[in-house]
């Protein structure tokens, strides 16, 4: 019987899979760590992927101001990805920042071609002080950051 694939908004009841998901790239030096606090308060701007009731992956919108919306959080369960999980829930997402009406879509990634694959163009991180100034500004790459910038102009 073929998996029961589903990309939902996320719950409180996902908090600890997002937790345990998200500290695994954190680890790794991957993505940003999230406390399980701060995944509960923050739990509406996430989506989920499930596999046969199992959350395998997520992502997460960042509103930066009336014109731009984040990427955040992004990943894939081990023994998942390649499956096409991470272009449903860019999908998803891409969705909401649409329904936000937000007209542009960033990330900064290590997963250029994926990103690429899904419609959004290398750009400057330079273009984005919104982001500088909100996160950057504070995070330990700051003056070796080696992620990529990408964007999406929803139409």
């Amino acid at each position: 019987m073929p998996a029961v694939i589903v990309c939902r908004q996320a719950n409180l009841m996902d908090v600890e899979p997002l937790y345990i998901m998200i500290e695994d790239y954190a680890k790794r030096g991957i993505m940003l760590p999230r406390s399980r606090a701060v995944l509960e308060r923050q739990i509406k701007d996430f989506v989920v992927a499930e596999v046969d009731g199992e959350v395998v992956g997520c992502g997460s919108l960042c509103k930066l101001g009336d014109e731009l919306v984040e990427i955040r959080s992004l990943g894939i369960a081990e023994g998942h990805k390649g499956k096409g999980l991470g272009s449903r829930l860019v999908e998803q997402l891409e969705k909401e920042a649409r329904k936000q009406g937000i007209p542009k879509l960033m990330a900064l990634t290590y997963e250029v071609s994926f990103f690429v694959k899904n419609g959004f163009d290398v750009v400057s991180k330079e273009i984005f002080p919104e982001k500088v100034w909100t996160d950057c500004v504070n995070c330990a790459k700051q003056l070796c950051c080696d992620e990529i910038a990408v964007l999406k102009i929803l139409d």
